[in-house]
Order: C-alpha cells, then sequence, then structure tokens
C-alpha cells in the first residue's frame, strides 16, 4: 500500500537517528518502533539517491511496474523515463505520461529497462537509445534488464561476457548473439548487472536487489507490505513446468509475432 510504504521510509528515517536499545520480540510496541527497526534493519550498501525505469510504446506494462512497486519503497521515487515526453501506450493498451526523457537525464543510481516485443527489437536497433543506456552505465550502481529488456541492453554491448537471463523465447540464441552467457534463471547477478526472466521474475530480481544493498529484512519487509507469497492455482510459467503443447503452441504464437524481426538482433556498432 503506498501510505504504508510512506510511513515506511519515514520510520526509516527516524530509526538512524535515535539511541539503539534492546529489543526482544515480545516487547515491540509503537514507542519503541523506531529503535526496533534500527535493529532489524541493515545499513544501506550504497546510497541510492536516483532510480530510473526505461518506458517507450508497446512495452510490457508488468515489466515496469513491478518493480517501480518494489523500488518506490527505497525511499527514492522511481522516474518514468521516455524517449519522448508526453504519453506512452503500452503493449496492453495503459497509457500514461513520462517523468522525464532520456535527454534530460544525465546520470541514475539504478536503470531498470523493461521488454516487449516488436517494440523492443525497434528500441534495440535506437542508437540514440543504445548511447544513453551506455553512458548511463558508466556510473551506475546496479544496471539492470526485465523479460526482453535484455535484448536492448544486450544490443549495447555491454553484456559481453556476462551471465544473464532474458525471456525464455529463444533464450540461449539471442543471448549468446550478445556474447552473453545464458543463465537459464528466474534472475541473474554478474557484477553491477541483473537481468531477469519474462515480466513477473523481474519483481524477484527487484526484491533481490533491495536484499543486497538494504538487507534481508528490508526486502522481506516490502514483501509483506506486498503480501508477496505467489501461489498460482496450476503449475507452469516456465518452459520446464508447461505442457508441451501449450508450450509449442506458445512458441508458434511468438514466433507468428515477431520473426523475421528477431532474426535483426545484434550489437549495435555505438559511437
Amino acid at each position: 500500500m503506498k501510505v504504508l510504504s510512506v510511513v515506511f521510509i519515514s520510520l526509516m528515517l527516524i530509526a538512524c537517528n535515535t539511541p539503539q536499545k534492546e529489543i526482544t520480540d515480545s516487547n515491540v510496541t509503537a514507542q519503541n518502533h523506531a529503535d526496533v527497526m534500527k535493529q532489524v534493519f541493515d545499513t544501506p550498501k550504497y546510497a541510492i539517491k536516483s532510480i530510473g525505469i526505461l518506458v517507450y510504446d508497446g512495452v510490457n506494462s508488468m515489466d515496469f511496474i513491478g518493480p517501480r512497486y518494489v523500488f518506490s519503497s527505497s525511499g527514492v521515487k522511481p522516474q518514468l523515463i521516455g524517449l519522448k515526453p508526453g504519453k506512452v501506450k503500452t503493449a496492453n493498451g495503459l497509457e500514461f505520461v513520462v517523468n522525464t526523457v532520456i535527454d534530460s537525464v544525465q546520470k541514475l543510481d539504478v536503470l531498470v529497462i523493461p521488454g516487449g516485443t516488436i517494440a523492443t527489437i525497434k528500441a534495440a536497433q535506437n542508437r540514440r537509445l543504445l548511447n544513453w543506456i551506455k553512458k548511463i552505465d558508466k556510473n551506475s550502481i546496479y544496471t539492470t534488464s526485465v523479460c526482453t529488456g535484455g535484448w536492448i541492453l544486450g544490443a549495447t554491448g555491454l553484456l559481453q561476457g556476462k551471465k544473464a537471463s532474458t525471456n525464455w523465447y529463444r533464450e540461449e540464441e539471442i543471448l549468446t548473439k550478445f556474447g552473453a552467457i545464458p543463465a537459464n534463471e528466474r534472475y541473474t547477478k554478474d557484477g553491477k548487472y541483473w537481468t531477469s526472466a519474462g515480466v513477473t521474475a523481474g519483481m524477484d530480481m527487484s526484491l533481490a536487489i533491495v536484499a543486497d544493498n538494504f538487507g534481508k529484512n528490508y526486502a522481506q519487509a516490502i514483501m509483506l507490505d506486498m503480501e508477496y507469497d505467489a501461489q498460482p492455482p496450476i503449475e507452469g510459467g516456465s518452459p520446464e513446468k508447461t505442457d508441451k503443447k501449450v508450450y509449442q503452441m506458445m512458441e508458434l504464437m511468438y514466433e507468428a509475432m515477431i520473426t523475421p524481426a528477431i532474426d535483426s538482433l545484434k550489437i549495435i556498432n555505438l559511437k
């Protein structure tokens, strides 16, 4: 809940300036809440001051909404950064106005690159965008991608020699094109580069980054705020857990949507 997140952040700030007292599980009260938080939460590894999420027409909404929710609880409001000012329309028709544009952003501590389908392939061929990502990456603490957003990140050449994850469709083939090492994992960390599999995996990756920087307990508090305890009604969600006929049907659907455009993916020679 947004209100809870604001209170949560405010209490964190109070805790930093409160004398520490020994607290046990049985005597947590409203009055000593700040002391409890100081004992429970670790000192952040890095001071995160800016978080930017790339958005563009045709982006998958959940690719960026999930990470935005998670990172909003870090005390820094993520910016939605567009290629142009004004409205962006997602792949499923959600419309919103961007906070800023890439030409106005010179530095970020955290960069999130979400995916889509055809629009993502076009973005992966946009030299202006790829040059901006490389510029941001020079000073970023975490450079990340969600789902096919890894295709955009891969096109910059930044994933060469790095373990990486992306959407399941032709994963090994596409990552190999970018010189990356396919990890076949829900999310993957290689240095400051964090990449995730499709859509919902972006929330797992974002929570893992929060745990990496702010500590396990901080991430767990956010998970409780989200009531993030997924219990799907049936087994599925990965090639290994999906019925073979369903998998083949989905593979054919992907083929119809993005072939031969997907074959154009490659590392772009940038300035």
